[in-house]
């Protein structure tokens, strides 16, 4: 498989998504030792005009380049006879021969349109647009393109251009301070060498780097470094995926002649506008049924995308390719940004998979749809294959079953190699097959890529001597000054490293109103220091508070580079004129994860705190609502988890407290509604326990859990495993235990519960989350609230737990239980729906959901809530609205704000 490779500006570049192939650039480093001459010149069409980024390759070398924005070219060449060939979309190739000697030639050269050759078809109501044909068989083979290439080296030179083109007033302070103008250009450059071998092990090294500026997350990376021939890229279906007729419709542009070779113009018309789709034109070379070129549209997150793309047939085994325009632009929260990226390529060198390549012209892919008399001549040779292998077989009804599919794969394999027709579904069955067996003989056959990058020690050293030698396409005048900018740039950052001025950097060293605000501080090269924000809340129990942390952080130079953190706390109540506090002690490294906490501090009934201070702030202050219910205590936690392997971990728990009740100590409040009688106590209400309050007491409480999730796949970077999201289901098991014999603890029960969840996409129509619960109490001889099982409600105006696994409108305590339970969420996101059948609205990012939430306890009588979601507001909120029920009769409704929990966990009391 073949893959474009592209880098952001910034140069963070990672390649754990590469997927199978290259772009590359032209190799000029030793051009003074090896190369004389060459050929230069200008590339316009016939009216004289500039044909930019035209792309040009040298065939008998497998490099090329591109021309710059004026149409100028120049490429150094060694001695010796080429043919160059020039190609623009939508314009006939031109394919000149030349010998080179020890001075350049000029070639200038002008390029006609192309012309289509459209078929004669007649298009009935009940027929079908040719392009259909053409794309099922490009499809068919796109596994094939996957697995025909063994290895390959390369090289790549990219060149990305940034221009910030507007912002919003109000930061307009801010901008001019960094020294950031409208329209200037940020340029950034890279060249790099890349290795491949299949099935899936890559390997990058950056030779030289020049870069400055920002991407704004506009990188082309996730769709360069994957290939177009998998089913999906950077989250994108491909036109060539095997679903892509649920996704796209096609339509036939015509056909034309590039030098011996028939394409086909396909337009791809997306069935359902929005993200993680694709609009434009793809060019199919003919018998090849490969990527001919691409002029292409997508989106992602409000950032428009636009991707052109020229292959040429390298050795003419493999149409691979040879240059890529990407551009990338958009508007968010009044920053408006555009972007251009250019990639050229040199130095293929490709070694193609004996076991499965085949010349293309030996190879007729038939399409069983339009060619049903070929497609027949198939099924009767097949079927007298299978008559043939009964018979031999007869004698040895044991093995009858296993000789038949070894007899079929012989023969499909035979038919392959020798040039015999074959039918879309008995290729796809061959590569199939041929994969399975490769995966078994896989040491990790769950690591689905394997990437090493690196970056040479002297890649940031290359003077502007070097670059304007290696740099194919010389800079326009906008990036000449952009460069220029950013050596200025670099000049004062400089400065300011070696005390040239008295402006001290951002962490330069602690400032008296760091004691308020908060910041953090290096030290050494593996240590960090940070104070964090004082966070003020209120709640009626303490009344005002706040809570003042610091926190320690060190890498060990150990072989698993352990991370260590201590974290001391303090807070202070002052309704309740006390002090509290705890002390943290964190280690984390690859398989172990140990945490130590104790001190004397506040605690929600429920465990997974469902209530933000700040939101319970919000509500006691302003509605009166004070739902926040807490207790008091003396504690010291332990827990401890150890990856057994990656696809089981156990973690176990430990603590023990002395538990203490609290009340009320203020009525304070901003808005007094009269009718309403005060605040609530501090005292949970419950249908199964109806007295919550509890005496001063001890409790020892342990726990251990199985967490499995065993079809988990993963990618390598750097020798370092990365999962891949939602590659399997989780199930865990837990137990739970009280001892009522230990430290006079009077706490005594047990608890035994499971747990699913997984995330499954239902191709074309949307995602289905679920997370389903069930679990027990037995030998409940002493029990207080705190210890019952709670579930994640809300009596809010906001939703700030995870959308999967919570209740819209579920009270926090009233279903708690110390009996039997079982919760169930099922969240199911639409591509399409009702608002979001508005193109506009979903290219605005927004998404559709309904959710189903259901609880059964002793006393929920099967309380379910049913919603509605509008996602994706802003591209940060969404809107909730949701029905409860119980025994199925209403019983209320309610709407709700979501605020990602990546925003509201900044505001924990912890």
């Amino acid at each position: 498989m073949i893959v474009f490779t592209l880098r952001p500006p910034t140069f963070r570049v990672s390649t754990s998504s590469l997927k199978r192939g290259i772009l590359t650039v032209p190799f000029l480093l030793t051009f003074i030792a090896l190369f004389g001459g060459g050929v230069s010149g200008v590339v316009t069409n016939e009216k004289g005009e500039p044909m930019a980024y035209t792309t040009i390759f040298v065939k008998e070398i497998g490099s090329g380049t591109v021309a710059n924005g004026r149409g100028a070219y120049e490429l150094l060449l060694p001695s010796g006879k080429y043919q160059v060939t020039f190609q623009y979309l939508g314009y006939e190739t031109v394919v000149r021969e030349v010998e080179v000697g020890d001075t350049f030639i000029t070639l200038n050269i002008t390029l006609k349109e192309q012309a289509k050759e459209l078929e004669t078809v007649i298009i009935s109501s009940d027929a079908e647009d040719p392009a259909y044909a053409i794309m099922r068989k490009a499809i068919g083979k796109a596994r094939y393109h996957q697995q025909q290439i063994d290895r390959y080296s390369a090289r790549v030179y990219i060149k990305g251009t940034g221009q910030l083109k507007d912002y919003p007033w109000i930061a307009k302070k801010a901008i001019e301070k960094e020294g950031i103008k409208k329209g200037e250009a940020f340029v950034t450059e890279s060249v790099s060498d890349i290795k491949y071998t299949r099935p899936n092990k890559f390997e990058e090294k950056v030779i030289s780097i020049r870069s400055d500026g920002k991407d704004n997350n506009t990188s082309p990376n996730q769709y360069i470094f994957g290939s177009f021939y998998e089913p999906e890229i950077a989250e994108t279906i491909s036109p060539l995926s095997p679903k892509a007729f649920s996704y796209y419709r096609f339509e036939y542009l015509g056909t034309f002649k590039d030098r011996e070779y028939e394409v086909s113009r396909v337009k791809v018309i997306p069935r359902s506008k929005g993200d993680n789709v694709i609009d434009g034109v793809v060019n199919i070379v003919e018998d090849w049924w490969a990527i001919h070129s691409m002029d292409i549209n997508t989106q992602k997150m409000g950032i428009k995308v636009n991707i052109k793309g020229m292959y040429a047939p390298i050795e003419d085994k493999a149409w691979l390719p040879v240059s890529h325009r990407f551009t990338a632009g958009g508007k968010i929260f009044g920053f408006e940004f555009e972007y251009n990226y250019l990639a050229t390529v040199s130095n293929y060198k490709i070694e193609m998979n004996p076991e499965v390549y085949v010349e293309t012209r030996k190879m007729d892919v038939v399409d069983e749809k339009t060619e049903k008399d070929k497609a027949q001549a198939i099924a009767d040779q097949k079927a007298a294959t299978k008559a043939a292998t009964k018979n031999a077989q007869s004698s040895k009804p044991q093995s009858a079953k296993q000789a038949k599919k070894a007899a079929e794969a012989a023969d499909l394999q035979e038919r392959l190699s020798s040039g015999k027709e074959i039918t879309r579904k008995e290729l796809n069955t061959i590569l199939k097959d041929y994969e399975k067996q490769e995966q078994k003989q896989q040491k990790e056959p769950e690591v689905i890529s394997d990437n090493t990058f690196t970056i040479d020690s002297g890649a940031y050293k290359k003077d502007t001597t070097y670059w304007n030698t290696v740099r194919p396409v010389p800079l326009t005048q906008i990036e000449v000054k952009g460069y220029q900018k950013m050596d200025s740039l670099a000049t004062v950052e400089r400065k300011k490293e070696e005390g040239d001025t008295t402006k001290a950097s951002k962490h330069a060293g602690f400032q008296p109103w760091d004691i308020l605000i908060g910041d953090s501080y290096h030290i050494g090269k593996h240590s960090n220091f940070k104070i964090h924000f004082p966070v003020p809340s209120f709640n009626t129990v303490d009344g005002w508070n706040f809570v003042y942390k610091v926190s320690y952080g060190t890498i060990l130079q150990d072989t698993n580079r352990t991370r260590i953190t201590v974290t001391p706390a303090f807070r202070y109540a002052f309704s309740r004129e006390t002090a509290s506090g705890y002390l943290n002690f964190a280690l984390r490294n690859k398989k172990h994860r140990l945490d130590v906490q104790g001190g004397r501090y506040i605690k929600q009934y429920n465990a997974d705190e469902p209530i933000l201070p700040l939101v319970n702030a919000f509500t006691t202050l302003l509605m009166e609502k004070n739902l926040m219910k807490l207790y008091d205590r003396d504690y010291i936690d332990v827990g401890y988890q150890y990856q057994i392997n990656p696809y089981y971990s156990i973690n176990t728990d430990w603590s023990f407290a002395e538990r203490r009740e609290l009340t009320n100590n203020t009525n304070y409040k901003w808005v007094d509604r009269g009718s309403i009688e005060g605040y609530t106590p501090n005292a949970p209400v419950n249908d199964e326990l109806t007295d919550t309050s509890f005496p001063n007491h001890r409790a020892f409480i342990g726990s251990v859990a199985l967490t499995a999730r065993p079809w988990l796949k993963y990618t390598i970077r750097n020798g370092h495993k990365h999962e891949v999201p939602n590659s399997s289901p989780m199930f865990k098991v837990e137990y739970r235990r009280a001892f009522s014999d230990v430290f006079n603890s009077s706490v005594q029960y047990d608890q035994l519960e499971l747990g699913a969840r997984h995330r499954l996409s239902i191709g074309v129509r949307g995602n289905l989350d679920f997370y389903l619960r069930a679990g027990m109490f037995f030998n409940t001889d002493a029990m207080y609230f705190m210890d019952y099982k709670h579930f994640l409600g809300n009596e809010t105006p906001f939703v700030t737990s995870d959308p999967v696994g919570s209740f819209r409108l579920l009270d926090y305590y009233r279903f708690s239980t110390a009996d039997k339970y079982f919760s169930g969420n099922l969240h199911y996101q639409f591509r399409k729906f009702l608002v979001t059948n508005i193109p506009l609205v979903r290219l605005a990012g927004i998404r559709e959901n309904i959710f189903v939430n259901y609880l059964a306890t002793p006393t929920s009588k099967n309380y379910t809530e049913v919603g509605y979601t509008i996602d994706g507001i802003l591209r940060i909120f969404r809107l909730e609205g949701a029905v409860s029920f119980q025994d199925g009769k209403y019983l209320d409704y309610g709407f709700r704000i979501g605020i990602t929990s990546n925003f509201m966990g900044n505001f924990s009391d912890n």
